[in-house]
């Protein structure tokens, strides 16, 4: 890719004006931002509500009237929701059972979601800057993916048992296990925004005289932020889902240990209120990154 001399450009447009710096968004007019429609969010919560309500009335009918469900699934021996419930209340504030569980939520909730972020943390600060760099660069993506193929594959259940051998029980191999799981979703979805970043821009920033690095920074990451903030919410809900099996050995605080134990000691009210929980952590999760996002790229709506 060769750069043009700016005095060679056809037109001089300030190179600030393309790379979104201070200078540049300052002297650019605020675009307003739409308001909510309360129809729209209405509409909006009137179809999310139906379909769990259903599913609350269906799983009760089904413990009630001792379902037989397809895969052999005995609803008689599954806890019904208001038992569920009484739990998730007893977990949370204490008061309900008195029992070694009774009010340990936060403590288990805050253990699990500080591997999470970490695992899915490095998992971001190393495959984003890869995924740009096999993206943009040909020879280190033939240099990379074949191992990379090769890896991808293998299950994370299957690296648990290696990854207590070689690195021990505790919060490093759990923290490990979610760092493999968040990491090629965010990979793969990197390199695919990055190919995906139309030619002519490239082709516009080496007529500005752009340097190769800041079009890396200033064009091509921008150019693929969507797609890889899917491979961030793909990633991040993975990184959950692998934390009950990270947490399973070894651990004897977070959800996956607290859902563990209520396994050997078949409290089965216990094990689908940490899977609520769980569920809605990752929900929460989720939220807050997609208005992180918003936040960060306030102003820029195509990157959001």
């Amino acid at each position: 890719m060769t750069a043009t001399a700016p005095s060679e450009a056809p037109l001089a447009v300030p190179a600030a004006a393309t790379t979104g710096s201070p200078a540049a968004r300052a002297g650019r007019p605020r675009r307003p931002r739409p308001a909510r429609d309360p129809r729209a969010t209405a509409a909006a919560v009137a179809l999310a509500v139906p379909v769990p309500v259903l599913a609350l009335v269906l799983w009760k009918l089904g413990v009630q009237n001792a379902w037989t469900l397809p895969f052999g699934i005995k609803m008689a021996f599954v806890p019904a929701p208001e038992d569920v419930l009484r739990r998730i209340v007893d977990i949370t504030v204490g008061g309900v059972f008195d029992d070694a569980f009774s009010g340990s939520l936060w403590e288990h909730l805050a253990a699990s979601t500080g591997r999470v972020l970490s695992g899915f943390g490095l998992a971001a600060l190393c495959a984003i800057p890869l995924g740009v760099l096999m993206g943009r660069f040909r020879a280190v993506f033939r240099m990379l993916d074949p191992l990379l193929n090769v890896v991808r594959p293998i299950p994370v259940t299957a690296w648990a048992p290696l990854a207590l051998l070689i690195i021990g029980f505790g919060d490093r191999s759990t923290i490990f296990l979610v760092f493999l799981a968040a990491f090629f979703p965010i990979l793969l979805n990197t390199i695919a925004g990055v190919r995906r970043v139309p030619e002519r821009l490239l082709e516009a920033a080496a007529m500005l005289g752009t340097r190769p690095a800041q079009v890396l920074t200033n064009v091509v990451l921008p150019g693929a932020m969507h797609s890889i903030v899917g491979g961030l919410r793909i990633a991040l809900g993975l990184s959950w889902v692998i934390l009950v099996v990270g947490e399973t050995v070894g651990i004897s605080t977070g959800l996956g240990s607290m859902i563990t134990q209520a396994r050997d000691m078949s409290k089965t009210d216990l094990i689908v209120a940490g899977m609520v929980v769980i569920g809605l952590a990752g929900f929460l999760a989720d939220r807050l990154l997609a208005g992180l996002v918003t936040l960060v790229t306030r102003g820029r709506p195509t990157l959001s």
